[in-house]
């Protein structure tokens, strides 16, 4: 065997058994690391979005309720009908109970001066046109308003009085008619003269002397 075979037969023999080694496999380092830090960025992201959609939720406002429920200023009424009416528009503007609220403890008071503002200026008119009525009114008008006091003092209860005193209706010229009418049918045998002080132009404080 020559040398040229024997070398030629030692390099065969390396590169197979070269050849026939598995291959001892290296960690691929870089793409383990990159897929962790993706992992760890996607987490990161699902926290921030689910953190966003709950402060837009604490955010979200409140709007308007089913039903409304009004509380009146101490003192005061609010009828059926305003409250329907203010609701509805309450519930078109989206308003939250505490804001309808609000509104309405403002207007309160306004409404309340427009109110007795209109009683106030309907009992004046009452007045005037009982102290010119042609029945009972003009210069003998303390005279029967002493008429109309006897009926209500005899026929009228506690309640009516009260009626009369705070709607102011004691002023109306169709209460002091009929009043009067029925005074003088009980006494139509005597003169009632009228006691009360001249000087005083509302109807109803004559028929109410602790009107104040």
């Amino acid at each position: 065997m020559t040398t040229e075979t024997l070398m030629t037969e030692a390099a065969t023999t390396t590169e197979g058994e070269a050849a026939s080694q598995p291959a001892t496999e290296q960690p691929a380092t870089g793409a383990g690391e990159g897929g962790q830090q993706q992992q760890a960025t996607e987490s990161q992201q699902q926290v921030e979005d689910t953190k966003t959609e709950g402060d837009g939720e604490e955010q979200k406002p409140e709007g308007a309720p089913e039903k409304y429920e009004f509380q009146a200023p101490e003192g005061q009424e609010f009828s059926p009908e305003v409250i329907g009416a203010f609701s509805e528009v309450a519930k078109e503007l989206n308003l939250t109970q505490a804001d309808a609220q609000k509104v309405i403890d403002k207007i309160a008071p306004a409404m309340a001066e427009r109110q007795a503002n209109a009683i106030e200026q309907a009992r004046s008119q009452w007045a005037e046109s009982a102290k010119t009525d042609g029945e009972f009114g003009g210069d003998k008008l303390p005279e029967n308003l002493a008429v109309a006091k006897k009926a209500l003092d005899q026929f009228g209860t506690p309640e009516l009085r009260d009626l009369l005193e705070q709607s102011g209706l004691g002023n109306h010229p169709e209460i002091i008619r009929v009043l009067y009418r029925a005074g003088k049918a009980i006494s139509e045998d005597r003169v009632v003269s009228g006691q009360l002080a001249s000087g005083q132009a509302d109807p109803a404080k004559r028929l109410f002397p602790n009107q104040a």
